[in-house]
């Protein structure tokens, strides 16, 4: 740092590693529309490839070292960070797309424009969860350093650029960095954000000192962007951004009333919701040719542009002809997935049976392992009772997992473990199969929506901000069966309480146990001999023959404090009979083929709100405020 003949502190940055960002315009084709849009992305390449003198040192290491630096920096997106390498890699990943993108927008606007005060008029930086956060303190650092604008001005235009879209509950998943390694990594970048939080802290010193009942100090503990030895970048977020959302209803509430009440309270103008949506044009008419050509050959193809069309298809809900139609699509979808199964999996699936689906992220909060031990407990009541009345189900999982999550690998070993069991037993005639398919994608998502009975969306209530699987499989024909969480609320309220299957405990009934105590699943384990005998085969060998305790940690984070702070965290064995109603419920609804096809009729015919391009008016008219511009073709 020096002081300029006019009395000003400069910057400047030594001894620092560079890496060359280089550009890639990635054409996205609008919609009939003669618009051609371009998705920026980066590649890293090294400043200097090779440093012969640090070679000819015998420095091999320091030779190559930026070649390896860039090469790390685009190799793999979302590297492992449960160690601290991975933590120094993830930042330094983020805050590369950063600065290129920053700097990009920052010189692209100069290139046509004079005074870069007026920045904020043509460029919004929508903060897409906490990822990109870092953007704030980048504007600020290009704004000042390099453009030699004061603090008071760089700070006007930042905060009239940035706005921030929430996308999760989950404490844990809003990101946090160490003070030691955000400082170390970006010396200049931490003095921004350090400044950012001492402004913020005499902000809240003035807005409560004088308030009665208002215990300053705890407010700066639950609000400050540095606590505790970490950098909070959601809290500077908020405080930099002009808009602050949810991503559905029910999220954004709990955003205002649970996790982010203290900034609801201090900005509550700056909150408002957005509810996700999903693109028709891939999700059906690109995913689901068969029944895209079929809901055109009904109601026009308006639905394609202007997805709430679509709801002119409730007339033939109840309409034989078009009935038998819409189930002999699913049939074909059907008849495709499982084909596919077969080519991949080596299983042998019944198009016949109930396509009971769970494709999303591996993470407990949604409940993957409910559902697996479900199947089980089905599984077991099928052996005890052969002649038991159950329509045969197909139950297909798919998921990825973080790559350090060990309890979400260890629940899709478990969903393996049990399928080789269920699907190789003869003596249950195939009333069961079982499908985890690998390596689930956009690709073969498409197959699998489009062939799915049911829609299993069974998050812990609270849990899940939005979900968008959810909308995809409700536009493709199918049944939810559901917690009342995140858009499963919305859906429900534009589907109706008939068409769809919902369980379990509300967000408030999980919020109060949560605050409050009062839930022991060993209670649960103790008086329900069925789900103690699922449970006891986690640990008996069951479905692990070669090594009996593989499943422990899973059957520990349902009942004990071993490996949780919480015994059934997502409760798992309180909702499970609630979750088994309701598939006996489906069970019995799918056996009145009429019924069923006016239930998954009406799924399709009221999916209009969940369009993407309904989400995207709404950031266009409430957070951005553009104009929309017409072009002459």
């Amino acid at each position: 740092m020096h002081t300029d003949e006019n009395g000003r502190n400069v910057f400047t940055q030594e001894g620092y590693q560079s890496v060359k960002a280089v550009p890639f315009d990635f054409p996205i084709v609008g919609y009939g529309n003669g618009i051609v849009n371009t998705l920026r992305i980066w590649d890293a390449e090294p400043v200097e490839c090779f440093q012969l003198d640090s070679f000819d040192k015998g420095d091999y290491q320091k030779a190559v070292e930026q070649e390896n630096l860039a090469r790390n920096i685009v190799e793999v997106l979302y590297p492992n960070d449960n160690h601290y390498a991975g933590k120094e890699l993830r930042l330094k990943q983020q805050y590369f797309f950063i600065s290129a993108s920053v700097q990009e927008a920052v010189e692209k606007y100069m290139r046509k424009h004079d005074d870069i005060h007026k920045f904020y008029e043509k460029v919004t930086f929508q903060l897409n969860d906490t990822h990109p956060t870092v953007a704030i303190a980048e504007l600020m650092r290009v704004l000042m350093d390099d453009y030699y604008l004061t603090w008071e001005e760089a700070w006007e235009i930042t905060t009239k650029t940035c706005a921030y879209t929430n996308h999760t509950i989950m404490a844990e998943a809003l990101e946090k960095w160490p003070i030691e390694l955000f400082s170390r990594l970006l010396p200049r970048i931490y003095q921004i954000v350090e400044e950012i939080n001492r402004r913020f802290i005499i902000d809240i010193q003035q807005k409560y000192s004088n308030v009665p009942g208002v215990d300053v100090q705890e407010k700066i503990r639950k609000m400050a962007i540095i606590y505790d030895g970490q950098v909070k970048m959601a809290h500077m977020a908020i405080v930099a951004g002009y808009s602050v959302n949810g991503v559905a209803r029910l999220h954004t509430e709990i955003l205002k009333t649970q996790e982010l009440k203290d900034f609801y309270e201090m900005f509550p103008e700056r909150f408002n919701n957005k509810t996700n949506g999903i693109t028709q044009r891939r999700f059906l008419l690109h995913a689901n040719p068969l029944l895209a050509d079929w809901v055109t050959a009904h109601v026009g193809d308006d639905w394609i542009t202007d997805l709430p069309q679509i709801s002119r298809l409730k007339v033939y809900a109840d309409d034989k002809k078009a009935q038998q139609e819409f189930m002999n699509i699913k049939y074909q979808n059907k008849v495709r997935l499982a084909k596919y199964i077969k080519e991949h999996n080596g299983i042998d699936v019944d198009p016949r049976s109930i396509f009971d689906v769970q494709v999303k992220r591996l993470h407990e909060y949604k409940r993957q392992l409910l559902n697996i031990l479900h199947v089980m407990y089905i599984y077991n009541e099928l052996k005890s009772h052969p002649d038991m009345e159950y329509y045969p189900h197909t139950f297909i999982f798919g998921a990825k997992a973080a790559a350090g999550y060990r309890r979400a690998k260890l629940t899709i070993k478990l969903i393996n473990s049990v399928a080789d069991v269920i699907n190789n037993d003869k003596s249950i005639n195939g009333k069961i199969k079982v499908v985890f398919i690998e390596n689930y994608r956009v690709s073969n998502a498409e197959i699998i929506f489009a062939a799915a009975d049911v829609s299993e969306q069974i998050s812990t209530a609270s849990k899940e901000a939005s979900g968008t699987g959810n909308m995809k499989f409700m536009l493709n024909g199918a049944i939810t069966c559901g917690t009342l969480d995140g858009a499963n609320v919305e859906i429900l309220e534009e589907v109706g309480k008939d068409n769809a299957v919902i369980f379990g405990m509300t967000a408030d009934e999980v919020i109060n146990y949560e605050k409050n105590g009062g839930y022991d699943p060993m209670q649960i384990f103790n008086e329900n001999q069925e789900i103690r005998q699922v449970l006891m085969q986690l640990i008996n060998g069951f479905y692990s023959p070669q090594d009996p305790e593989l499943f422990r940690d899973i059957y520990n984070s349902l009942l004990n404090t071993y490996s949780s702070d919480r015994a059934d965290t997502y409760f798992i064995l309180k909702d499970f009979m609630s979750y088994h109603e309701a598939h006996m419920k489906i069970n019995e609804l799918y056996q009145d083929q009429t019924r069923w096809a006016h239930i998954v009729m009406m799924n399709t015919a009221c999916s209009g709100k969940f369009t993407s391009d309904r989400t995207i008016q709404q950031y266009v008219d409430e957070i951005w405020e553009l104009d929309k511009v017409t072009v002459e073709l």
